[in-house]
């Protein structure tokens, strides 16, 4: 029986690790502030939400659930369909792939800058919530591991998305957005899923969202459609799904 070099693994993930957290500082560096981000990360999420909001006859505090879901949703795939096709352009996307990394290090790198950066952007209607309305959070633990479940969900997306070879952020911004705008409509965010047509329950099952922001809506009032554990695996196989859907693409794309 074959025995396994288990110090050999240990050494190659620690240096695929090492190289996705350097893929993701180099993104965290370059385009975190970067205007284009900031108004599809923060503002439009932040503008659409208060559209809709506006006229509800709810407090203030309670639409905190859906405003962390809709700002997971943008903030995190808004870095690599940004990201990617500027560096395609200026040919360092190239250097990249003529490196000595897998594709896995790659698309985790560039899913963890999304992820970072749209954590620390939910964290503000998060801190909004507690300090100005003392929205109460019922779980605390759920809620954190639904942001970091939901986050890293859509950065991997928005690495998926990104895979499309061209050099034209607004291509893949386009195409992406085709999917995130329908998104907030199915997925509960604006209508309750339980008021929703037969078939408009039945296509919310495919939403991510959905999943994510029933966990989120858990973590603040205790009440879910879903169990929080059937919400956590979901959005771990939509996870798993992306991530592969995302190397294939990109091998493709670049043979």
């Amino acid at each position: 029986m074959p025995s396994i070099d288990l110090e050999g693994w240990a050494e190659r993930l620690s240096r695929e690790l090492s190289a996705a957290w350097a893929i993701a500082r180099k993104d965290m560096r370059i385009y975190y502030l970067k205007p284009n981000i900031i108004v599809s990360g923060i503002f439009f999420p932040l503008f659409m939400f208060l559209a809709f909001a506006i006229g509800k006859n709810a407090p203030p505090g309670t639409l905190i659930p859906g405003l962390i879901s809709i700002t997971l949703l943008f903030s995190a795939s808004s870095i690599e369909p940004v990201s990617i096709p500027i560096e395609r352009r200026v040919k360092t996307f190239d250097r990249l792939l003529s490196a000595p990394i897998s594709l896995h290090s790659l698309v985790s790198g560039e899913s963890l800058s999304g992820f970072l950066y749209s954590l620390g952007i939910a964290c503000l209607p998060l801190a909004i919530g507690v300090i100005i309305f003392s929205t109460p959070i019922v779980n605390p633990l759920v809620l954190v591991i639904a942001m970091m479940l939901t986050a890293f969900c859509f950065a991997t997306i928005g690495t998926l998305f990104a895979a499309y070879p061209t050099e034209n952020v607004g291509e893949v911004m386009s195409m992406l957005n085709t999917v995130r705008l329908p998104l907030i409509f199915i997925s509960g965010v604006f209508i309750p899923i339980s008021a929703m047509p037969e078939i408009g329950k039945e296509i919310a099952l495919i939403s991510p969202l959905t999943y994510g922001n029933d966990m989120i809506e858990y973590a603040y009032t205790g009440r879910s459609l879903f169990s929080p554990w059937l919400d956590i695996v979901v959005l771990v196989m939509f996870i798993l799904i992306f991530q592969t859907a995302a190397n294939y693409l990109y091998k493709k794309f670049n043979e």
